[in-house]
């Protein structure tokens, strides 16, 4: 399907150009990019499967909220998750995955891209969405350290129009929007503050996707700081 590129920054085809193409200074305020095509349905059909079976195994959970701990988190967002890091058993090609989106993370920060985000480390979820959907949000709307959102798709043959399950981005909190589609191996790559508010529509099939969020060291630092002192 095609992206909405005049709503959206340049759209790369490979890892080391997932951050290569479009406009630089949009990139700067929303870094709203993304790859189809992004490991090769070879590796692509690798991590399906290992998520497959986290899925039969029973190791998803419902989703937390960062914030919000007063509201009923079921009203806000209806999904299952797991957290992963690629390290554990049956979970290589997922390994294999956030390596590659390292290496585009760490190939941006390299061009001056994040501007003054310093990467100093990330954390992974895995997502089954089935008739679930999570309303509009900001990942990091209070300076928990999360600087940079990453969201790989495993969903193949999906009619969103039947299926649902639409990822809608709304840039810097205009009424604009970005509509993206959890289409079989696309990466699609934001910053995790207030710049990106978005929500994901209801899917009424199950909907694979695996979250990456990266963490700004400096910011990471004072919140892990202010947790500790209670505030």
């Amino acid at each position: 399907s095609e992206w909405p590129r005049d709503r959206v920054c340049g759209l790369g085809h490979s890892a080391d150009q997932v951050f290569a193409s479009g406009d630089s200074d949009c990139k700067r305020r929303r870094l709203l990019d993304g790859s189809d095509n992004f490991l090769g349905s070879g590796l692509g059909d690798r991590v399906l499967e290992e998520v497959e079976v986290l899925n039969r195994s029973g190791k998803f959970r419902g989703g937390q909220l960062v914030s919000q701990k007063s509201i009923p988190s079921r009203s806000i967002r209806g999904d299952q998750i797991a957290w992963v890091e690629g390290k554990e058993p049956g979970c290589e090609s997922i390994g294999a995955l956030m390596a590659h989106i390292d290496e585009a993370v760490m190939h941006s920060a390299a061009n001056g891209q994040l501007g003054n985000c310093v990467i100093n480390g990330r954390h992974g979820a895995c997502y089954p969405g089935n008739g679930a959907g999570y309303v509009r949000h900001v990942d990091n709307p209070n300076g928990d350290g999360r600087c940079i959102t990453c969201i790989y798709y495993l969903n193949k043959n999906w009619d969103v129009k039947e299926q649902g399950g639409l990822l809608q981005i709304y840039p810097e909190g205009k009424n604009v929007v970005a509509n993206i589609e959890p289409l079989f191996d696309r990466l699609l790559v934001f910053w995790s503050d207030r710049r990106n508010p978005h929500e994901v529509k209801p899917a009424y099939a199950t909907r694979y996707a695996i979250t990456v969020w990266y963490f700004d060291a400096k910011e990471r630092t004072e919140a892990k700081e202010k947790y500790r002192l209670g505030q």
